[in-house]
């Protein structure tokens, strides 16, 4: 008898602790699936591919996080939606890739059904198990805690989902401040460069500047946005000397 309570013990903190990795794998597998719908939803090629990656990388995490969580419907859906969402990056046009889009959005919710379905059930087991009468009180005391245990856990891993999904919605925040500051400051200084030239007589071409669109920029790192930002400055700003060299009074 003994042993067969030891061994049921074991099974259940197995168990307790599989149902923890498919809690944790479910978070992550309803913010990738957050994401595909959203890349589903952009109008412009730039924002598909930027949520497209995005749930492809929740995706991966995911995986890494199912450990002992034995699910295997729901991995074999996640590897389908990986190798679509992989596709949109190389794609050349907005179609093609929301065509990769659409069919990873309907996998992905699909997979969310069945890791929910794998967590219902180790939940349901251990509740099952709990109500057998085999354990005594010390041992169900144990039980308890255990499964309070757990429950921290999955709370934690949601906290941590929704907190990175915070983060990333305060740097797509920045990015667009700083994008929009910079093409203030351009079209400022761009606005000085050709009246400076025009008080100066110089006969030539206004100065512009070509500057890629918000859509582009904000797929890029804060690093990147700057870095591109500051060589178009530069050039802009040799372009008026140039032209201020050049220029000849009337």
């Amino acid at each position: 008898m003994k042993i067969f309570l030891i061994l049921s013990l074991f099974a259940m903190g197995l168990n307790a602790f599989s149902q923890n990795e498919c809690d944790e794998a479910n978070s992550y597998f309803v913010i990738a699936y957050s994401h595909v719908k959203e890349a589903y939803d952009s109008n412009n090629i730039s924002h598909l591919k930027y949520f497209a990656d995005r749930s492809l990388k929740s995706f991966k995490l995911a995986k890494k996080a199912m450990g002992n969580c034995n699910c295997v419907k729901a991995l074999i859906l996640a590897n389908k939606s990986i190798d679509l969402l992989a596709k949109v990056d190389t794609a050349e046009t907005y179609e093609d890739g929301r065509f990769f889009v659409k069919r990873a959005r309907n996998i992905s919710r699909e997979c969310v059904i069945e890791i929910d379905k794998c967590s219902v059930a180790s939940t349901t087991l251990i509740s099952e198990t709990n109500n057998t009468g085999t354990l005594s009180d010390l041992e169900k005391e144990q039980l308890k805690l255990r499964q309070q245990q757990d429950a921290l856990k999955r709370k934690e891993a949601e906290l941590k989902a929704k907190l990175a999904e915070q983060q990333e919605k305060s740097l797509l925040l920045k990015k667009k401040e700083l994008i929009h500051s910079y093409e203030s400051a351009i079209s400022s200084t761009i606005k000085t460069y050709n009246e400076t030239l025009h008080i100066c007589s110089c006969n030539h071409d206004t100065l512009k500047a070509e500057v890629a669109t918000e859509d582009e920029l904000e797929t890029q790192s804060l690093e990147a946005i700057i870095s591109y930002f500051n060589q178009t400055i530069k050039g802009l700003a040799s372009n008026y000397m140039a032209e201020l060299d050049s220029c000849s009074p009337n």
